[in-house]
């Protein structure tokens, strides 16, 4: 089986960034924070979300909602 890709620290970063923006009511920050991911990362943060029953745009959801405190 073949190993997922890997998330670079810096796509997690971004990914961080997304969310609290996202938290933050600031939907363009969101949405600026995301398309830095590298395709590599992107796919790599999908395959384990996906693992977590859950995709990007619910993560994101989410934190729109809560406010990043579920």
């Amino acid at each position: 089986m073949p190993a997922a890709p890997a998330i670079r620290p810096l796509a997690a970063v971004h990914l961080r960034e997304a969310l609290t923006a996202a938290a933050d009511g600031h939907a363009p920050a969101a949405l600026a924070a995301l398309m830095h991911i590298d395709p590599e990362s992107w796919q790599a943060l999908e395959h384990r979300l996906n693992a977590l029953g859950t995709t990007v745009l619910d993560s994101l959801a989410l934190a729109a909602r809560t406010g990043g405190t579920p």
